[in-house]
């Protein structure tokens, strides 16, 4: 399409608004009409439609199936996070969440996540690499780096069961204070891709988070990608002063293991570039 034309950007932005208005009114699964049928229902050119449909194709609100069509897209997880002078009130995201072992090892740091954990390279760590699941379908890869003199006998059940931190808090009196997590656009390995069901090269959102106890001891690294075309994030933001509200501190946190800080610690969000590590 020749973007030079006069008026060609406005008829694509409006092409794509009308099919936008088409996908909410139906439901996810839905099919839409092809593209002839949008092209004569708009009265513009199949390119315009073509450029409309790919762009929310990309955006991850229809899905084309070959030799079917083009359906409406399953709706995006949305997660909520709050301002980050308060303690975890984190709403639940949406969707029954589930995990999928892919790895449980004891291994060195390495020079990287040895500098965010602030330990020797050749000190031990406990690595776990998850799939987490939403209502079934692949949301994300989680990799959590845990310092292994702090989890010693952890076994890969007690973590899935989200005893990891009250592990930590009876068995070793660790006491988990402080996240700090930050949040980027990246793009999916062809690995990452097979794992996520997504195409490579598909964008993602990768966060990383470095949680500490109340010494200021980095205790845990996760990095963990989730799928840009089924997962959104949303802040809500502190514009005044609020009566207290009980913090809801059920659902799903991005990184963090089901169960984990529901024992009052507190747990702070950034969007900032860089994870503030204290190295």
């Amino acid at each position: 399409m020749d973007v030079d034309v006069p008026g060609t950007v406005l008829k694509r932005e409006r092409t794509r608004d009308a099919v936008l208005e088409l996908i909410e009114s139906r439901s996810p699964g839905d099919a839409i009409p092809s593209e002839r049928a949008l092209c004569s229902l708009l009265g513009v050119s199949r390119p315009t439609v073509r450029a409309a449909v790919d762009e929310l194709v990309a955006a991850g609100l229809l899905v084309r199936e070959h030799g079917r069509g083009m359906f409406v897209a399953p709706a995006k997880i949305t997660q909520e996070l709050v301002a980050g002078d308060r303690s975890l009130t984190v709403p639940q995201a949406a969707g029954a969440w589930s995990s999928r072992l892919l790895e449980f090892t004891t291994l060195q740091a390495g020079a990287r996540v040895g500098r965010k954990l602030r330990m020797s390279p050749a000190a031990e760590i406990v690595y776990v690499a998850r799939l987490r699941l939403v209502d079934g379908a692949p949301m994300a890869i989680e990799h959590l780096h845990i310092r292994a003199e702090l989890v010693p006998g952890l076994s890969a059940q007690e973590l899935e069961s989200g005893d990891l931190y009250e592990h930590l808090r009876a068995t070793h009196g660790v006491h988990v204070h402080e996240a700090v997590q930050a949040i980027e656009p990246t793009v999916v390995t062809r690995v990452e891709a097979k794992l996520l069901d997504v195409p490579e090269l598909s964008p993602a959102l990768l966060f990383e988070r470095l949680t500490s106890d109340t010494s200021g001891r980095p205790v845990e690294y996760v990095h963990s990608l989730y799928r840009g075309d089924r997962y959104r994030i949303v802040s809500r933001l502190a514009l005044g002063p609020a009566a207290e509200v009980a913090p809801d501190r059920e659902g799903h946190h991005p990184g963090i293991p089901p169960g984990d800080f529901a024992h009052g610690d507190a747990i702070t969000s950034s969007t900032r570039g860089d994870i503030q590590t204290g190295a």
